[in-house]
């Protein structure tokens, strides 16, 4: 009976000692910044063979010094990076959100869209922990809720406008959707939200994560990783919710998401549709996977955010 309680003691530490450390993989892995993030010359590399249309944009604001980047001190004490250009004072500012261990360079024709076609000023940060913005860990789109909130009032100082576009694709999609149902800073009198692929809350998307790529179930790891991540850094799981906080939003908003993404699973966009309150509008691209709408659909893309906007 005694060898059979030592056994069962130690195949519980085992068990335990198997859960922590799953717990701890999977934080990591979803948290850890990206090892080269402040390769910038690396990113805008990739960005030019990757988006050669918007290299000649780009190329043609270096030749007259318009491309400029600044950085700022966060309410927290970091330090945060962002690249901007001016179109015009008074201009809406389009300020665009990256995604998941990317950095603002990777979404520069996004931003191109709105300085060339839509007469925006455009400013777009590296979200906490990526490219060169200071963080140990990354937030998912909730901590980084209140830098975008800061960023908001020096676009203000930057561009002397009150009016502002606030658009973000898949993670930066989910900040997107935290900021919507947060108090606006009072400078603020005109704002529009486009969220493209984001997810309906940080639990749910590594839900699906630990299923599709692990084959394992949300209980016990998630509920393990969500506690160490609250003694770490202060937030758990189930808080970081985008779909509470469009509920709380009551400026327009426009939804995009692919009808064939599994990395954000399309699922994920009718319960936040549903749950924001009008005015509100809702695309479903055919055919498409994680992010890849404004690819797909190129012209359709850019024509809806104008008729969006315009409204």
């Amino acid at each position: 009976m005694k060898r059979f309680f030592v056994f069962l003691l130690a195949l519980v530490i085992v068990l335990m000692a198997s859960i922590a450390g799953g717990s701890c993989y999977l934080l990591d892995y979803a948290l850890k910044p990206e090892p080269g993030r402040a390769d910038t010359a690396g990113y805008f590399q990739r960005f030019a063979e990757n988006h050669p249309e918007a290299e000649v944009w780009l190329d043609s604001l270096r030749a007259c010094k318009s491309f400029r980047d600044t950085f700022v001190v966060m309410p927290s004490g970091e330090r945060h990076h962002a690249y901007y250009v001016r179109h015009s004072e008074g201009a809406p500012v389009a300020i665009v959100l990256h995604g998941w261990r990317g950095c603002a360079i990777d979404f520069l024709h996004y931003g191109s869209i709105y300085h060339r076609q839509l007469q925006c000023n455009i400013l777009l940060p590296d979200l906490h922990a990526h490219g060169l913005s200071e963080g140990e860990a990354i937030g998912m789109g909730w901590k980084e809720r209140k830098d975008v909130l800061h960023w908001m009032s020096v676009a203000t100082e930057l561009f002397r406008t009150k009016e502002f576009i606030i658009h973000g694709i898949s993670m930066g999609a989910a900040t997107t959707m935290n900021v919507s149902g947060e108090e606006m800073p009072g400078v603020v009198e005109k704002i529009h939200f486009i969220e493209d692929c984001g997810y309906t809350s940080v639990w749910d998307e590594f839900r699906n994560e630990l299923k599709s790529k692990f084959g394992l179930p949300a209980f016990p790891l998630m509920h393990v990783a969500s506690l160490l991540c609250n003694l770490r850094y202060g937030w758990r799981f189930g808080e970081a919710s985008p779909l509470l906080q469009v509920a709380k939003c009551r400026w327009p908003m426009l939804l995009i998401h692919g009808d064939n993404d599994d990395f954000v699973p399309s699922w994920m966009v009718h319960p936040l549709y549903e749950a924001k309150p009008s005015p509100k509008e809702l695309w479903i691209t055919k055919g498409t996977t994680h992010a890849a709408s404004l690819n797909d659909y190129p012209e359709e893309y850019v024509r809806r955010l104008k008729d969006f906007i315009k409204r």
